[in-house]
């Protein structure tokens, strides 16, 4: 992903892993520390399936994430799934499913980068 990309507050963003993508709105950039604070709204499974599965985050916590990792959401891509979860009724599931679902998505989304990393480190010293 590209570091260079200058979101702003407001902003939906998009942290996708495997079949998963978590749509979350900007709060602030940490430059300093190349992180986005971002509060959740959605995690999509398989967002180009004719039925996917989608769940409400918004009551879930905010993130702190790498921001190379973000890209910005297309409006044709996710305003179907906010639309939804607006017009629908409240979310069926509870607050705890979603925070579980959240933190699922994180653990995994940490580890693949973890042994991504690890990979890199590898190949560099193997080349060496």
């Amino acid at each position: 992903m590209n570091s260079k990309t200058n979101f702003q507050p407001l902003q939906i963003v998009c942290l996708e892993h495997l079949a998963t993508c978590l749509y979350a709105e900007v709060i602030q950039v940490v430059e300093s520390r190349q992180v986005c604070w971002v509060r959740p709204l959605l995690l999509v499974e398989s967002p180009t399936a004719i039925e996917p599965s989608v769940l409400d985050l918004r009551s879930t916590v905010d993130l702190l994430w790498s921001l190379a990792s973000f890209r910005p959401a297309l409006d044709t891509e996710m305003l179907p799934f906010l639309a939804n979860i607006f017009t629908s009724a409240p979310p069926s599931q509870s607050s705890a499913h979603a925070r579980q679902q959240l933190n699922y998505f994180v653990q995994q989304l940490w580890q693949a980068q973890k042994n991504e990393s690890q990979d890199n480190t590898l190949s560099s010293v193997d080349q060496s």
